[in-house]
């Protein structure tokens, strides 16, 4: 994993508009779903890149086994 750091601020940045990556995070790691097709512009099924989405991922169908799938590139950190 990487070691880079995001505060919750750091990663509103990565929101995939505007040219920016798009990461999110999940249970204080974070992923990098900027080539995901699916997260294209930033936003997958109402949620938005640049969020802590450990809630949301839940409520959808695949849960967290597409993690596996993702850059791990930092965590997020309080």
């Amino acid at each position: 994993m990487a070691d880079k750091e995001f505060t919750v601020a750091d990663l509103k940045k990565f929101d995939g508009t505007n040219g920016n990556p798009a990461y999110v995070a999940i249970d204080d790691i974070v992923y990098d779903v900027t080539d995901v097709d699916p997260w294209a512009g930033g936003k997958h099924h109402g949620n938005t890149a640049g969020n802590n989405l450990s809630e949301a991922i839940m409520k959808s169908p695949h849960k967290k086994s597409v993690l596996a799938k993702l850059n791990e590139v930092g965590k997020l950190v309080k």
